[in-house]
């Protein structure tokens, strides 16, 4: 697909954009990927001129970069953008922005790429100005992407996904979740089947369970307003951790394309059990944080109401009923105010018979692990049995650890990785709309227990690991949550 002549930007000065999308594009900039006829655009509703738009970058983007900063290349990539304003209900601002693509300039203009770093709730009146405009640009090739979450549950992400299509095409349209475009999880797909050391034991016949966590420290911060009317569960089970799973638990595509990778994908989704609406309770449960290590309650937080029962930790079981990994129970949990940022893969793999060692104090030994860290720290680990040096006949765990990159390599944002892809017209790793609708399908019935049930919501001190209600997951009493790499 050929290259996009200009990258417009809505919502250029928001938080997404400043902290994220800028800073990813000037290290393709200055690493020299971008193409040389690109230009950007950034658009929001402040009333600006291109000198102020200018003056806003150098004073948010250095500090942000850090000693990745150096003024020569940061000019190279300011002399890359224009600004305009546009309101996004404004039709006029829309005719102004075509106007502004529409100027004569070096290269061959090809297409555009319309980046949404906006609020969800503003996607469909932003497509439809678009589409009035002329911009949707359904035969040149113009791509749109969109930043999670898509929709609010099932219904919802059915009716945008409806609305997105009277303006543009499946193949223009990128649904991004930055979780994909992180090295190690593409490296999980390498892990698993350029190995004939792992793909054999990837399977039911030798995985006890497998634990998805995804914990962050911080609390909600400023995002009050977006967080106390979505909860855990939509902002980030629902998306980053159903895409996690499913590509744990995907068999391995034809090849590495757009569509077969996804396909498997969908697969997995499809074969997810449904949760009962009748015993909703015995496979997820809820928190919320309290105060704790001088950091206050969420009810406390600015911008959220006292009464909220707004879950700011999940835990959920999951079972994907097919022939690969029948009868293996994924745990999945996320939550704010944890005690660390992670975000781990855990499988656990079944005991082998012990009788041999039945008279031995190796009994009860350890099983074996194999944890994949996707951040903060990206490496793979794996726990063995060794017998400890002396007289006993008794064991200690091997670790064997590996970083992904060595000490002095880059770490490649995520971001990158994605606005390269659209860039290119790859699509690997954006989300195809059933891959939505299937996680909605998942999650949709247990957002309807939320909504009966309000109260069941149990209070977790902030700094802890959640909820100690959560461990009556489990299947059996071996089975505990893997609090460490």
């Amino acid at each position: 697909m050929i290259s996009p002549c200009y990258f417009v930007i809505f919502g250029v000065t928001g938080d997404l954009a400043v902290s994220k999308l800028l800073p990813a594009l000037y290290y393709l900039s200055r690493e020299g990927r971008l193409p040389d006829n690109l230009a950007f655009i950034g658009v929001s509703r402040r009333d600006w001129c291109n000198r102020q738009w200018h003056d806003f970058m150098h004073e948010q983007l250095p500090q942000r970069l850090g000693k990745d900063y150096s003024k020569s290349d940061f000019d190279v990539f300011v002399k890359r953008f224009t600004y305009t304003q546009t309101i996004h209900d404004c039709p006029e601002h829309y005719i102004n922005l075509k106007q502004e693509l529409g100027k004569p300039r070096a290269g061959v203009c090809a297409n555009v790429v319309f980046y949404l770093a906006i609020s969800p709730a503003d996607f469909a009146v932003v497509v439809s100005q678009l589409d009035a405009a002329g911009l949707s640009g359904r035969l040149l090739g113009n791509r749109i992407v969109l930043e999670k979450p898509f929709g609010y549950d099932l219904a919802s992400a059915q009716e945008l996904n409806q609305h997105l299509h009277r303006h543009f095409e499946e193949e223009q349209i990128y649904r991004i979740d930055h979780y994909l475009g992180k090295e190690t999880v593409q490296n999980l797909l390498v892990f698993r089947f350029a190995n004939s050391l792992v793909e054999p034991i990837w399977n039911r016949n030798y995985v006890d369970h497998v634990q998805i966590t995804v914990a962050e420290r911080k609390g909600i911060g400023r995002r009050a307003g977006y967080f106390d009317g979505t909860g855990a569960l939509r902002d980030v089970l629902q998306n980053h951790m159903m895409q996690l799973l499913s590509v744990v638990a995907m068999e391995p595509p034809a090849q590495l394309d757009d569509d077969a990778l996804r396909d498997e994908k969908v697969k997995v989704l499809r074969s997810i059990r449904p949760i009962p609406c009748d015993a909703v309770s015995q496979y997820v449960v809820r928190g919320q944080y309290g105060c704790g290590e001088g950091a206050a309650a969420y009810q406390d937080e600015v911008g959220v109401s006292e009464n909220s029962v707004t879950e700011t930790y999940v835990a959920a079981k999951f079972y994907v009923d097919n022939w690969r990994w029948s009868g293996v129970p994924f745990y999945l949990r996320t939550g704010k105010r944890m005690a660390q940022d992670s975000t781990v893969v855990s499988l656990r793999l079944k005991q082998p018979p012990l009788q041999l060692f039945r008279e031995t104090p190796m009994e009860d030994i350890e099983p074996n692990w194999i944890v994949l860290s996707i951040q903060p720290d990206e490496s793979m680990h794996i726990e063995l049995q060794a017998k400890e040096p002396g007289l006993d006949m008794s064991t200690r765990t091997l670790q064997l650890h590996a970083s992904f990159r060595d000490e002095n390599e880059r770490r490649l944002g995520a971001y990158e990785t994605l606005l390269m892809d659209v860039i290119e017209g790859d699509h690997s790793l954006f989300i195809r709309f059933d891959e939505v609708e299937w996680s909605w399908k998942v999650v949709d019935p247990i957002l309807r227990q939320f909504a009966l049930h309000q109260s069941a919501v149990q209070r977790y001190p902030a700094g802890s690991w959640g909820p100690e209600e959560a461990s009556q997951l489990f299947d059996s009493a071996d089975q505990s949550w893997r609090n460490y790499i």
